[in-house]
């Protein structure tokens, strides 16, 4: 079992990041789906093996643009989400997904917390980790085939 924890758009906000940095070695992977990206550099220096960073629209020099994560027997597609165009709809999300042959599609951009599966794709948008009214994470976990996602408010 792979156990994950998933933020997006933390946007400098560093408080929220220190109060879940503790969680990221006690799980194997963190995701940081964009939008703050170089909030979690210095982590991903220090355990580069535990560490996927996506760019998103706001980060200029620091992450991937998508990534493709398999384990535990489940493809996970990983990207910020602007270039599908979240904020209108996920039809577009779900398509480059299911191109890529995942069944989990994690994404962020909307500040909104997702987390349901749409035409066969399990949708998850951890939330904000910089929203100063509600911030919030994903933990993730992939074993067997399957993927459960827990939105957490911090």
């Amino acid at each position: 079992m792979l156990s994950c924890i998933v933020l997006s758009d933390s946007h400098g906000r560093l408080k929220n990041i220190q109060k879940i940095r503790p969680l990221f070695l006690e799980n194997g992977m963190v995701i940081h789906l964009g939008d703050g990206s170089s909030d979690i550099r210095d982590f991903a220096r220090e355990y580069p093996e535990k560490a996927i960073v996506i760019k998103g629209n706001c980060d200029f020099s620091y992450g991937m643009e998508e990534y493709v994560l398999e384990a535990g027997g489940v493809r996970v597609f990983c990207c910020h989400g602007h270039k599908y165009g979240v904020k209108t709809g996920l039809e577009r999300l779900i398509a480059r997904a299911k191109e890529l042959d995942c069944t989990v599609a994690l994404y962020g951009h909307t500040h909104r917390a997702f987390n349901e599966t749409v035409d066969g794709v399990l949708c998850v948008n951890p939330g904000s980790a910089g929203d100063y009214a509600s911030p919030s994470y994903c933990y993730l976990a992939l074993h067997n085939g399957k993927a459960t996602a827990v939105i957490v408010n911090l």
